[in-house]
């Protein structure tokens, strides 16, 4: 039996969700925009359903209740004696934190720069300009320049207006600095890959990210030192990533100990083989029923943001996934070692932009377009992963 077969064979993708899940993801974008144009009450009234902080909607308490129900079963079938082992694999951990902060940023700012301030700037209006929040802490008087943007005065508030197009950047720039640290173990999953190592590289990530975010941020954003909202990272990895976790441990040595490990693998798992599928297929409902409205409003300022996080995405993943060959990985590491990259952690992405700029900011537009094309892409490389197996036959 080849690699390929024993792999697939360790996690099979039968169930009618599994099988059409591309057919399904479209089917839940669409059906989300429709139910926002709709039930828009609907929308809002799930959309107002967060938890604030400094009066900013930081975390989605229906998002964040989906993606419990998505990531619990991944949690709860991970072995911690596999994690400690994989900890000890220095290779994977390495490159993915290379790339993660040492190529992504960079490589995203190249790229967004290139289409949406020169390549696509006529389409989008050179002259067409964004009003955004005021950086915080900063007040200068209306008429005022900082960077590239010009004070003024809205509804009697003093905002930020800047090129539209630099604003699309910002939100390319501030998903391009956050690594995923939730859906990748989706992906890892669906890819048969580690999923102890995936877990040691979400926990190394996360941990970086509190502190390399804000330094890149200011840095890549060139408007000085971007003021980090530490509270909704914070809340954003204990949510998405330490709750499901915890639980997840707790809950399997429960089970195993009053159970056994038999009925706990042929029983319980097997309820909750489906479950992260649909959490993930709810999570896109809600997703873009709360946004459909502006996609509808931009269906052409959407494919100008999409190609260049399709091409951002495409090349980190190429260049994690050849390099994990180079470095001789064992493709179960490879697959999530790529993926991890490749991937970008939205939610942060999202509450950042409009914490920062304004919930109607173009920046929070871009981060939005994020969402939009990251699952079926991310679907599209698992099956590249899958298809690819026998390239790390003799690692």
């Amino acid at each position: 039996m080849t690699k390929e077969d024993q792999i697939t064979n360790n996690r099979k993708m039968t169930g009618i969700f599994e099988r059409f899940l591309t057919v399904w993801v479209l089917l839940c974008i669409a059906g989300g925009i429709i139910l926002g144009k709709v039930a828009p009450g609907v929308a809002q009234s799930l959309d107002g359903m967060a938890i604030y902080v400094n009066g900013a909607p930081v975390v989605s308490i229906p998002i964040a209740i989906c993606l419990f129900f998505m990531m619990y079963p991944i949690m709860v079938k991970i072995d911690f004696s596999e994690v400690i082992q994989a900890g000890k694999s220095g290779k994977p951990v390495f490159l993915t934190l290379f790339i993660n902060w040492c190529i992504k940023p960079f490589s995203m700012y190249a790229i967004a720069i290139f289409f949406l301030g020169f390549l696509f700037k006529g389409f989008i209006g050179a002259e067409a300009m964004d009003l955004v929040k005021m950086p915080f802490g900063l007040d200068l008087a209306v008429g005022a320049q900082h960077g590239a943007g010009t004070v003024v005065l809205a509804d009697g508030i003093k905002m930020l207006e800047i090129p539209l197009w630099r604003s699309y950047l910002a939100g390319c720039i501030l998903l391009g600095i956050a690594p995923c640290t939730a859906m990748v173990f989706v992906w890892s999953y669906l890819s048969r890959g580690n999923d102890g190592l995936t877990l040691v590289m979400v926990a190394i990530n996360s941990l970086t990210m509190l502190v390399l975010y804000g330094v890149l941020g200011g840095f890549l954003l060139g408007v000085g030192r971007l003021p980090v909202p530490w509270q909704a990272l914070l809340l954003s990895i204990s949510i998405y990533v330490a709750l499901p976790l915890v639980a997840g441990y707790l809950s399997r040595k429960w089970i195993i100990s009053a159970k056994g490990e038999q009925w706990f693998k042929e029983k319980f798992l097997h309820v909750l083989t489906p479950v992260t599928i649909i959490a993930l297929l709810i999570t896109l409902v809600l997703l873009f029923s709360f946004k459909g409205e502006v996609i509808l409003a931009n269906p052409l300022t959407i494919l100008w943001i999409a190609v260049p996080l399709f091409i951002q995405t495409m090349l980190i993943f190429c260049l994690g996934y050849g390099l994990a060959r180079i470095l001789k990985l064992q493709y179960e590491d490879a697959a999530p070692a790529a993926m991890i990259g490749a991937s970008n952690h939205f939610e942060v992405a999202i509450a950042t932009s409009t914490m920062l700029f304004g919930l109607s900011s173009g920046a929070a537009l871009a981060t939005v377009v994020g969402v939009l094309i990251e699952v079926p892409v991310m679907l599209m490389l698992v099956k590249i992963c899958l298809k690819t197996t026998h390239w790390f036959d003799g690692n």
